[in-house]
């Protein structure tokens, strides 16, 4: 017994000194290549003093249509969908990698039977003879003094949580599309009515300017001119229909299923009814919180681990090879004294020569991870942009669009004294018309404004990283 002891005793100490050195670099995240403060001056006036904390995309969508939009696109939605399967992927191939830092242990049990015939057995005699064995064997397991499988195992971590960090990516550019189609949708709605109203309004004046020029009070030019107008009403109908079918069908794919029609806008409508504050902090501790940007540092601490592992190559592989159990000639003996077998199979390799494949590995690792450092920093300043341009739009659209209302409502004025005038003979038929493409024109950037102003919210909602506040990723395996 205390030979055997003694036998062990080395395979102890060496599993205890398993994953005594890491090569690996010590991880430093990189300082945010952008400035320490939101943008300032006339475009951003309006949200300077806006702090608060983001809320998540429940609290911010408030029209429980658009909510139920949205969660039956978060439901149905295929390329979501596939982001959730790549997560599962990326955390079972952690879990490969991860049980590479435990020993495989397997049990085994053989009967060796061999014939021996007359013409070669030396008493002349057939024979049979039979070897029974059972067995635990460790195999080949590698111990790992220069961190190589660990850090196979933190790149293979980093890929999983990177995953999820994508499928978090996904679901916030969801929401603001789909929330960007239902309005685009209800735009166009609102446009396709504004039309209709003008249609009908034209095709009355027609109606009236045709009467006139058959008593012949009015000239074939004013007739003309009042038949162009209905035509121009007529396509643009038309062409309003079709941006409705296609924003219906662009909404559908991004839902993935049936939309009831209940649940579809009548207009333009939540514009007055989303609010977006700036979250607290500096833009850096802002932005870092976004699923991208986050993805994009996983990215560098799995090629900084990957440095570890080209590191390791230069350094000797150790691996043990241990089996124990008993064996036999005959099966009734299997378990009977005397009958324990173990065999200790200590490997090492020792890299001499390798034609510089182990220095090229090594270069080629450490410019993986300046190209990861360099995403990270170029997904930091692509995020202060994204969110600097919305910041701009929310800086300025209120007042555009207050504007653009003065705008609608004088030249909606401004049309009706022109026909009045002209129906009173005060006014040529060319100025009413006039004053009727201002006024539809006017009342079409309304509703484009209109847009403008409830998508900036939805926008600045998105770059800030809404729609992604959610628990993280488990970083265990069950």
């Amino acid at each position: 017994m205390q030979k055997k002891q003694l036998t062990i005793l080395p395979v102890v100490l060496l599993l205890t000194l398993t994953g005594c050195v890491n090569l690996a670099p010590d991880y430093e995240r990189p300082a945010a290549p952008v400035e320490s403060a939101w943008p300032q001056g006339e475009a951003y006036a309006t949200t300077e003093a806006k702090r608060a904390a983001l809320p998540v995309w429940k609290d911010f969508i408030v029209d429980e249509r658009l909510e139920k939009v949205i969660d039956l696109g978060l439901e149905n939605n295929r390329d979501l969908r596939v982001a959730a399967l790549n997560v599962e992927r990326a955390r079972a191939l952690y879990g490969v990698q991860r049980s590479e830092l435990f020993p495989t242990v397997a049990a085994a049990a053989q009967n060796a039977a061999q014939h021996t015939p007359e013409t070669l057995s030396a008493t002349g005699r057939s024979s049979t003879g039979h070897q029974y064995t059972a067995q635990l064997a460790m195999s080949s397991y590698e111990l790992d003094f220069f961190g190589r499988v660990r850090n196979l195992n933190e790149q293979a971590l980093q890929n999983y949580l990177a995953s999820d960090d994508a499928r978090r990516s996904a679901k916030s550019t969801l929401i603001g599309q789909i929330a960007m189609t239902w309005l685009t949708y209800g735009a166009d709605v609102e446009q396709l009515k504004l039309q209709r109203e003008t249609l009908a309004s034209q095709e009355e004046s027609f109606r009236l300017v045709e009467e006139s020029f058959r008593l012949g009070a009015v000239s074939q030019l004013d007739y003309e001119q009042a038949r162009t107008t209905v035509a121009a009403a007529r396509a643009s109908i038309a062409a309003y229909q079709r941006a409705v079918a296609v924003d219906r069908n662009a909404l559908q794919l991004l839902v993935g299923a049936p939309i009831p029609e209940e649940l579809l806008p009548t207009g333009i409508e939540l514009a007055s009814t989303l609010k977006v504050a700036l979250p607290e902090g500096m833009p850096s501790e802002v932005l870092l919180n976004r699923p991208d940007v986050q993805q994009a540092e996983r990215s560098l601490r799995a090629a900084n681990a990957s440095i570890g592992v080209a590191r390791a190559a230069f350094f000797p592989s150790v691996s043990l090879s241990l089996g124990g159990g008993t064996g036999s000639l005959h099966l009734s003996d299997l378990f009977g004294g005397n009958s324990g077998m173990w065999s200790f199979t200590p490997n090492v390799a020792l890299p001499i020569f390798t034609g510089g494949r182990n220095l090229a590995n090594l270069e080629a690792a450490r410019v993986d991870e300046r190209i990861a450092a360099t995403n990270y920093e170029k997904a930091i300043q692509t995020a202060f942009r994204e969110v600097a341009d919305a910041l701009a739009t929310e800086g300025t659209i209120e007042g555009e669009l207050k504007s653009r209302e003065e705008y609608a409502d004088a030249a909606g004025k401004a049309y009706e004294i022109s026909n009045s005038r002209y129906q009173h003979g005060a006014a040529a038929y060319t100025e009413v018309l006039d004053a009727q493409r201002a006024k539809v024109s006017a009342e079409q950037v309304l509703i484009t404004t209109q847009l403008a102003r409830a998508s900036s919210l939805v926008t600045l909602y998105k770059v800030l990283g809404g729609g992604a506040l959610e628990e993280p990723a488990k970083q265990g395996i069950d």
